[in-house]
C-alpha cells in the first residue's frame, strides 16, 4: 500500500520524488524503491522524522508498537501522522505519540491505479490545514470520504475489503466467457471494464443502484432472466453477509 501510494502521488505529481522519503527495515526493499521511485530510502522512522513533518504509517498492526515507541521517532505536536493500519483506534495511537496530531485512514489497494476508495477520521488536535493535506493525498489516489471513527469498520468492509468480492465477480463472468468461446484475455477484460463502467455510472448517472439495475432489464430480454437467478439465490443478501463479515473481524482488531 506504502508504494501504491508512492508511485501515485509521484505519477498525478502532487509531490515530487525529491519531497518523499520512506523507511523500511529491509535492505532489499529500500535498494527496490528507491530505485523504482527514485526516493531517498532510510531504515528507522527515528531517521526520518527529524526530515518529514508529515508521515504516513505503512506497517501491519503487530509492529505499531514498535515502530512507534521501540524506534523512538521523537514526534511532536509539528507531525502530522497519517495511519493507514487496519484496526488501530487513534487514541492507541495516541497513547504511543501522545504530542502528534493524527488522521486514521482507511484505503483501499485499488489507489495502486488510481483508482482508489478511502475513510479518514481526524483526531481532536488536527486543523484544518493538516486535512487539506490528507484530502490532496488520498483524492491524488481516487475518492476519499470523512467519516466518524466508530464507522471506520464499516468503511473497512465497504471499501477497504470490497475489492477482493468485485474481483470474485469478475472472475465468476470471465469463467463462463471463456466457457462460450470467448479467449481468456476477451472475457476478463470485458468483464473488469464492465466492472469500471458499472461503478461509474453509480457515480455519475444521479441514479440509484437499484434504479440502473431496472434500467438495464428490459421485460423479457436477456439480463433480467440473470437477474431472476441471482435473486433466488440470495445473492445480495450473500454479499451482505460477506461485508459483515469483514466488519465483525475489523471491530474484533480493533478490540485486541
Amino acid at each position: 500500500m506504502a508504494e501504491a501510494m508512492i508511485g501515485g502521488l509521484i505519477s498525478k505529481k502532487v509531490y515530487s520524488k525529491n519531497d518523499i522519503i520512506a523507511c523500511a527495515p529491509s535492505e532489499e526493499t529500500r535498494k527496490r524503491i528507491s530505485e523504482k521511485y527514485g526516493i531517498q530510502m532510510y531504515r528507522t522512522v527515528s531517521e526520518i522524522s527529524p526530515l518529514a513533518e508529515t508521515l504516513i504509517l505503512a506497517v501491519k498492526p503487530k509492529h505499531v508498537k514498535g515502530v512507534l515507541v521501540d524506534e523512538s521517532p521523537k514526534l511532536n505536536s509539528g507531525h502530522l501522522l497519517i495511519s493507514i493500519v487496519a484496526g488501530i483506534k487513534i487514541e492507541t495511537l495516541n497513547s504511543y505519540v501522545p504530542d502528534c496530531k493524527i488522521i486514521r485512514v482507511m484505503p483501499n489497494h485499488c489507489c495502486m491505479v488510481l483508482e482508489g476508495a478511502a475513510g479518514y477520521t481526524p483526531g481532536k488536535s488536527v486543523a484544518n490545514d493538516d486535512i487539506i493535506i490528507v484530502k490532496k493525498i488520498l483524492n491524488a489516489l481516487g475518492l476519499a470520504v470523512e467519516v466518524e471513527e466508530k464507522d471506520m469498520d464499516a468503511v473497512t468492509g465497504v471499501c477497504g475489503s470490497s475489492p477482493a468480492f468485485a474481483y470474485m465477480f469478475i472472475r465468476a463472468i470471465a469463467e463462463v466467457g471463456i466457457k462460450n468461446g470467448l479467449s481468456k484475455e476477451q472475457s476478463i477484460e470485458l468483464a473488469a471494464q464492465s466492472m469500471i463502467g458499472a461503478g461509474k455510472m453509480v457515480l455519475n448517472s444521479n441514479k440509484t443502484p437499484a434504479e440502473l439495475v431496472d434500467n438495464v432489464c428490459s421485460p423479457g430480454g436477456t439480463t433480467i432472466e440473470g437477474v431472476k437467478v441471482l435473486n433466488d439465490l440470495d445473492f445480495e443478501d450473500t454479499v451482505s453477509k460477506a461485508i459483515e463479515a469483514v466488519i465483525r473481524r475489523s471491530k474484533e482488531m480493533s478490540e485486541q
